[in-house]
């Protein structure tokens, strides 16, 4: 049994990788995390031209003062209130503790990339790479070849989740890779032992500084990586569902897309509708957790999201093997 579904995971993976997917995922990482290290060089310049010094004291100091004069809007929402009162004790506890949050690095551009990476880009990479997986098969007309084939039917459909989950953790390892490896160019490479606050709580809408600890930056970044890993798994899992149960790669990306965009949507106006913490796509600002930053709806916690984000995955698996097993291929 191992021997035969290794040889289907070995042939998955050769049509995987005859149709180009990975290639284009990495192509897609080599284009825009260059962009992304311009941006953020050109940002971290206009700031130190702007106070005049390439001291991180003041320019935290300034970012302190700008929220703080936000704050005085009267026409802030009050979510958007609640999210800089947060933020403004975070930083002021960084600059009391006098450490650099943003220490120039490539591990530091890794980490501050996964944060913007794990709500939309990354979950759009996987997308790519499961969304054609088993509905390719119904378009290029193989699949009554495949299900004829003396392999019980979840068998077939397991090596290909099985692949799916192997170039998932491709993705995310080649993210970090490139993630330092182009940054560090410009930013150098060191930072790896940088001390990272986390273990933040919010309470209401303050911020509990009482359970914080210390860690090198390596390990933050483990953790990091980690629960990006897992929201690829949980977006790549509910992608492979919709290969199931659509035959058109263009319908099941568009369906995936739409529910992504939707996801960033409520994400800003999640706290009017508190229902919404139920969908997997407003729960994948996992990392949100790790950093202290308010959560969409209050009460959200870390646990609270992976629960949801399992289930969603559980019950996408479910419906996908038993469409898959039950359907009449000369439909």
């Amino acid at each position: 049994m191992g021997q035969s579904m290794l040889r289907l995971v070995q042939n998955e993976t050769i049509k995987l990788l005859r149709r180009r997917r990975f290639l284009v995922v990495v192509l897609i990482l080599a284009i825009l995390i260059p962009i992304f290290t311009y941006a953020q060089y050109h940002s971290v310049v206009t700031t130190q031209e702007r106070m005049g010094t390439t001291d991180w004291r003041p320019m935290l100091t300034q970012q302190i003062v700008d929220m703080q004069n936000r704050l005085a809007s009267s026409r802030l929402p009050d979510e958007w209130r609640d999210l800089l009162k947060v933020r403004i004790q975070q930083q002021q506890y960084y600059l009391d503790h006098d450490i650099n949050p943003m220490a120039p690095g490539g591990p530091t551009f890794a980490r501050g990339f996964m944060d913007q990476a794990i709500t939309m880009f990354l979950p759009m990479i996987i997308v790519v790479l499961a969304v054609d997986i088993v509905s390719s098969e119904f378009s290029e007309g193989t699949v009554k070849l495949l299900l004829t084939r003396p392999v019980r039917r979840w068998k077939i459909l397991t090596s290909k989740y099985l692949t799916l989950l192997l170039f998932t953790s491709l993705t995310v390892i080649t993210t970090l890779a490139m993630a330092y490896l182009i940054s560090g160019v410009v930013f150098g490479y060191s930072g790896w032992t940088l001390p990272i606050l986390t273990g933040f709580q919010i309470v209401g809408s303050e911020l509990d500084t009482s359970g914080v600890f210390m860690l090198p930056q390596w390990q933050f970044l483990l953790m990091q990586y980690g629960l990006g890993w897992f929201v690829c798994v949980v977006v790549g899992t509910i992608t492979f569902m919709v290969s199931v149960l659509v035959r058109s790669a263009a319908a099941g990306m568009g369906i995936m897309m739409a529910a992504l965009i939707s996801g960033m949507i409520l994400t800003q106006m999640a706290s009017s509708w508190e229902a919404s913490k139920y969908l997997f796509n407003v729960n994948l600002e996992l990392t949100d957790y790790l950093n202290g930053t308010l959560p969409p709806i209050a009460g959200m916690t870390l646990p609270f999201s992976l629960a949801v984000l399992s289930i969603w995955a559980i019950a996408s698996l479910v419906v996908a093997y038993t469409v898959f097993i039950r359907r009449d291929v000369t439909a």
